[in-house]
C-alpha cells in the first residue's frame, strides 16, 4: 500500500484510581469519566490498541495495520509495533513503582517488551513532584527499607516545572505526582510493578495488588541518574530540541512558527499535537491539524510540510 497522507489515530483512554478530567478539560477529548488518567494516542499494544482514522485503512487497528501493512513503517522488522504514545493526568499521585527490562519481560511475562519511557512535563501544579529514584546504596538496604515501610526515607523525591523532561530507563523506581499532565513515549509495554500504593482502596474498599518481590528483582540498585544532553537547532520554520537518543527510541520535541519542510530521516515517525493548530501536506494532500491530535508520517510519505504555529512530540524507534 502507497500512502501519502498520516495515518490519524483515535486514541484509547483509560480509567485510573488517580485519573481526572484534564484530558478533556485541555485537550478537548470525549473521555468515559471523571477518573480518566491516561490517553492512549499512539497504541498497537493489545490492552489498548488505537483505530485509523482516514484513509483507506480506516477503521483498522495499528496492530493490524503493523501486521499487513508494514511498508508503511520502512518494513521495520519485529513482531510488534515498539512504541506506545500516552498522555496522563495525574489528579492524584501514581503509584510508586518500577517496570522490568525486555529480558525479564520476556521470560517472566510473556511480554514482548520490558519498559523502558520518558516524560515530557505538559504542565503542573506549583510545588508539584516527581518521584524518581531512591536512596538506598545496597539491595540489603533497599530490601530492608521497603520491608520496614520506610518510604520516607528511601524515595527520591523531585520538584518538577512544565517544560521538563525525563527519561526513565527500565528498573527505575518511579512516580509521577498529583497535579501533573506527561507525554509519556515508551516501550509498547503495559508490565508495571506497584512498590507503594499510598494504602489506597479503590471505591470497593480494595487496596491495589502490590508486587514487592519482582520490583525488588528489577529495581536498578544503586538508583543511577541517566546522562543525557537535549540538543537544540534552529532551521526555517522549525525549532528542534533533541531530547533524548536511546536505545529504544529518539524523542524530539518540535516548536513550527511558518512552514517547514522536511525530507523523512526515519523509517517513520510519531507525532502528538502538545499545542496549536495548522496544516500538514505531502503529494497534493493536505490535512488540518490541532491540539490533541495523533498520527503517523509513514515511510511512503518522503517529504512532507507543516505550516502554522505548532508544539509537537516527535518520536522515533531505534530497534
Amino acid at each position: 500500500m502507497y500512502q501519502h497522507e498520516p495515518l490519524f489515530l483515535k486514541p484509547e483512554f483509560k480509567d485510573r484510581i488517580w485519573g481526572g478530567t484534564k484530558l478533556n478539560d485541555i485537550f478537548g477529548y470525549d473521555i468515559p469519566s471523571e477518573t480518566t488518567g491516561e490517553c492512549w494516542g499512539i497504541s498497537a499494544h493489545q490492552n489498548g490498541p488505537c483505530e485509523i482514522k482516514n484513509g483507506p485503512l480506516e477503521g483498522q487497528t495499528l496492530n493490524n495495520v503493523w501486521d499487513e501493512h508494514r511498508n508503511l513503517f520502512g518494513d521495520e522488522e519485529g513482531d510488534h509495533f515498539p512504541l506506545l504514545v500516552k498522555i496522563l493526568d495525574a489528579n492524584r499521585d501514581l503509584s510508586v513503582q518500577v517496570h522490568p527490562d525486555d529480558t525479564y519481560a520476556r521470560n517472566v511475562e510473556n511480554e514482548a517488551y520490558g519498559k523502558t519511557e520518558c516524560w515530557y512535563i505538559i504542565d503542573c501544579d506549583p510545588g508539584a513532584e516527581l518521584i524518581f529514584g531512591h536512596h538506598a546504596k545496597t539491595k540489603s538496604e533497599f530490601t530492608e527499607m521497603i520491608d520496614n515501610g520506610e518510604w520516607d526515607s528511601l524515595l527520591r523525591r523531585v520538584p518538577i516545572e512544565p517544560g521538563q523532561f525525563y527519561f526513565v530507563p527500565s528498573g527505575t523506581i518511579h512516580a509521577i505526582g498529583a497535579g501533573t499532565m506527561i507525554l509519556e513515549t515508551q516501550q509498547s509495554s503495559d508490565t508495571t510493578y506497584r512498590v507503594y500504593d499510598y494504602d489506597r482502596t479503590d471505591d470497593q474498599g480494595n487496596k491495589r495488588e502490590l508486587h514487592i518481590e519482582r520490583s525488588k528483582e528489577v529495581s536498578t540498585i544503586p538508583h543511577r541518574d541517566p546522562e543525557f544532553e537535549p540538543i537544540v537547532s534552529n532551521q526555517e520554520g522549525l525549532r528542534q530540541t533533541k531530547l533524548i537518543d536511546s536505545t529504544y527510541f529518539t524523542v524530539y520535541h518540535w516548536e513550527i512558527d511558518g512552514v517547514f519542510t522536511n525530507k523523512l530521516d526515519a523509517r517513520y515517525l510519531l507525532v502528538s499535537v502538545l499545542s496549536g493548530e495548522g496544516e500538514i501536506s505531502s503529494g497534493g494532500s493536505s490535512h488540518f491539524i490541532k491540539q490533541g491530535d495523533h498520527f503517523i508520517i509513514p515511510s511512503t510519505m518522503n517529504e512532507f510540510e507543516l505550516e502554522g504555529e505548532l508544539e509537537l512530540m516527535v518520536s522515533k524507534s531505534n530497534r
